[in-house]
């Protein structure tokens, strides 16, 4: 071990390459990834790749909602992920659980949304940890808008609700991925939300019952499921007291459509033809 020398060649300087070592190492480099670089074994690949781009384009499907009555604030999402046309999953949780008062919902990229409503959990913990009191509502929202407008136009895709109550009350925002962050009563996110509007309009009332207002919640997103394709798997419904959320309704939408609609021959998806007697 005594007669062993560090080997310290590498502080040696590096000579500098010369323009025309540098310019052929390039080349080298371009004709070897070409040659390397596996390509579709088809005749025309500009038209290949624009079939191909039509079937796997970024189209999102989902449908969530929240809302504030008298009783609190009740979040119901279906549980369903697309790629374009084709159903990837049935199964995604689309609420993520901030801490024990604060939720916040998914719609749009599911990657996105998971990663930065995660990062808004450690923050809000963070602030906990800082202050000695949990974050409100509104400051929680604000992280995430602050964070969504730090990232605009870099390819996010967001739509999200945070909803949760704290020492001023039950609150809800919706908050976007170009930065957006408005709060308000009653909020549907996702490409089933117009046929949950339509529902939740309708028979949404301040001072309805709990009861009413989770039937409401699930209701609204069956009938979503029911007219948009990307959206259904589990309809599943939290609701937020004072107390903090738990989750009241987890039922598939197969079983909601025969709930609701038990006689086949007045179900919504059925077709009757008027000439038939």
């Amino acid at each position: 071990m005594a007669g062993m020398k560090l080997d310290l060649s590498m502080l040696d300087p590096v000579p500098k390459a010369s323009s025309t070592s540098k310019q052929s190492a390039m080349e080298q480099c371009s004709l070897q990834a070409v040659d390397e670089f596996p390509l579709p074994p088809v005749a025309d690949l500009d038209s290949f790749e624009k079939e191909v781009v039509e079937y796997v384009k970024p189209a999102h499907g989902t449908t969530t909602l929240g809302f504030i009555f008298q009783g609190g604030v009740i979040i119901a999402v279906d549980s369903r992920a697309s790629q374009g046309s084709y159903i990837s999953s049935q199964t995604v949780k689309k609420v993520l659980e901030i801490n024990p008062y604060l939720l916040g919902t998914m719609a749009g990229g599911a990657a996105d949304c998971q990663f930065w409503e995660r990062n808004l959990g450690r923050q809000c913990r963070l602030y906990e940890l800082q202050n000695g009191h949990r974050i409100t509502v509104r400051a929680a929202s604000k992280l995430l808008a602050n964070t969504m407008f730090s990232y605009r136009g870099m390819g996010l895709s967001m739509g999200t609700m945070v909803a949760g109550w704290d020492q001023n009350g039950p609150g809800l925002y919706y908050v976007d991925s170009d930065g957006q962050r408005t709060r308000g009563q009653r909020f549907s996110v996702g490409s089933g939300s117009l046929y949950a509007y339509g529902v939740l309009d309708t028979h949404y009332s301040w001072d309805m019952s709990v009861e009413d207002a989770i039937e409401l919640g699930q209701r609204s997103i069956y009938h979503a499921t029911a007219r948009d394709a990307a959206s259904g798997g589990t309809a599943s419904v939290y609701h937020v007291t004072a107390d903090g959320w738990t989750k009241v309704r987890g039922e598939t939408v197969g079983e909601l459509h025969y709930k609701y609609y038990p006689d086949p021959l007045v179900r919504s998806s059925m077709s009757v033809d008027p000439l038939v007697v």
